[in-house]
């Protein structure tokens, strides 16, 4: 089943974090946080402006993206644990560090 958010929303897959810490300790499911950092799979077409006209989002599939810990929605698609969220919701888009090298 494929998922298309409206309007100004977009699909996170979390990226689920380390399993242990950097001392090598493992850490158990139930003492984990949930990740705040994340894929977008799909992205609405944008929020309406005032004037009518629609305004593009600033972020597309495939992207990075830092969120709060309480951000958006979970739901299930097709078996596995999404978010949608609003844009507005997203706090940054992580940049690779070799694109951000070769730019500079």
């Amino acid at each position: 089943m494929k998922f298309r958010p409206l309007h100004d929303r977009i699909v996170v897959r979390r990226i689920e974090a380390d399993e242990r810490t950097s001392g090598g300790i493992i850490i158990p499911d139930t003492a984990k946080e949930k990740p705040q950092e994340g894929e977008v799979l799909a992205v609405g077409p944008g929020a309406r402006a005032d004037n009518g006209q629609i305004q593009p989002l600033d972020v597309k599939v495939g992207d990075r993206v830092l969120f709060g810990k309480w951000s958006g929605t979970e739901i299930k698609v097709g078996g596995e644990d999404l978010l949608i969220m609003k844009e507005a919701d997203i706090m940054g888009v992580l940049v690779a560090e070799e694109a951000a090298r070769r730019a500079a």
